[in-house]
């Protein structure tokens, strides 16, 4: 029969530090968004309308995060299933952006073919609003680029590229406002603010997209990246004559951690202790040189590898 040595170790996730940074960076999104729907209203700016609804986008995303997080605080007790979960939400993100970029496009076009002056109450609110919205997004930017590097997960990368993406269309938003006003005197100016508008669609259609094809691949349970699997061919060639057999690897991936599965045949006159001292080294070898891993090398038999799909 065949077993797995070795227990799981504890996550690299720091969740309680991920939590602060995802409900820190929510809070100040939604007391930010109430003011820019008045700007909205007063302003008539199609571009500050797409802001609007991106910003929305990226409240969804955020508040998927934080369930996430959430769930991996108190223990989801599937770490596989988890990380399906992760990268799933991730997917949703993307599509959810992808969806509004539409709304957003059909808007532009209709200001385009009926072209309106921006109203100036609705400016001088929203010049001062955008510049503190720009300021917010490259301090979040930046801090979940920080978490990110030090504790890679899909979660705090979204979060990341989600805040650059929102810092460099915000100051598109507020060059938009200000050139509008400034130049109201000329009757091209009302094509500055839905012109502007596009560069949002194209920051929506880049992050949607990336969202989405970058998560495929782990969702399709696709194999270890090359890199590491010569570590552990590597390692399975220095352990090579205390075992008789090298069936398969499975692995995949939750958040940060990598779960690597190792079936190996051994010869069944071996003592059990022997057997266990060598799964024991090899699965220490490898965590060691593959950091955020979890290891478990499996005992097993040609019968049992082919009946699991070896």
């Amino acid at each position: 029969m065949a077993f797995s040595v070795g227990t799981q170790t504890d996550r690299a996730v720091k969740p309680v530090s991920k939590e602060k940074t995802v409900v820190t960076g929510l809070l100040c999104d939604i007391g930010l968004w109430i003011p820019e729907i008045l700007a909205v209203v007063l302003s008539g700016s199609v571009t500050l309308f797409a802001d609007v609804i991106k910003c929305g986008n990226e409240m969804v995303a955020t508040l998927f995060a934080l369930i996430i997080i959430l769930k991996m605080r108190n223990g989801s007790g599937y770490d596989y299933g988890m990380g399906k979960f992760e990268i799933s939400t991730r997917i949703a993100t993307g599509a959810i952006m992808l969806v509004s970029l539409f709304i957003i496009f059909f808007s532009a076009f209709h200001r385009i073919f009926v072209p309106e002056q921006i109203q100036p109450a609705g400016v001088i609110i929203a010049v001062p609003l955008m510049l503190i919205i720009a300021i917010v997004d490259t301090y979040h930017w930046h801090n979940n680029y920080r978490i990110s590097q030090n504790d890679p997960s899909p979660i705090m990368e979204a979060q990341w590229r989600f805040r650059r993406a929102k810092a460099f269309s915000d100051i598109a938003v507020l060059l938009s406002l200000v050139f509008s006003f400034a130049l109201i005197g000329y009757s091209w100016a009302v094509y500055i603010d839905p012109g502007v508008s596009f560069i949002i669609i194209g920051f929506l259609l880049v992050a949607g997209f990336r969202e989405i094809s970058s998560s495929l691949p782990d969702l399709f349970d696709k194999t270890l990246e090359e890199d590491l699997q010569i570590v552990i061919l590597r390692e399975l060639t220095s352990f090579f004559t205390e075992y008789e057999e090298f069936y398969g690897v499975r692995s995949r991936r939750s958040g940060s951690t990598i779960y690597i599965d190792i079936f190996i045949g051994f010869d069944p006159v071996q003592k059990m202790g022997a057997v266990q001292d060598t799964c024991d080294r090899l699965k220490a070898s490898l965590e060691g040189k593959i950091p955020g891993s979890t290891v478990s090398i499996v005992p097993t038999s040609e019968h049992s590898a082919k009946k699991g799909g070896m």
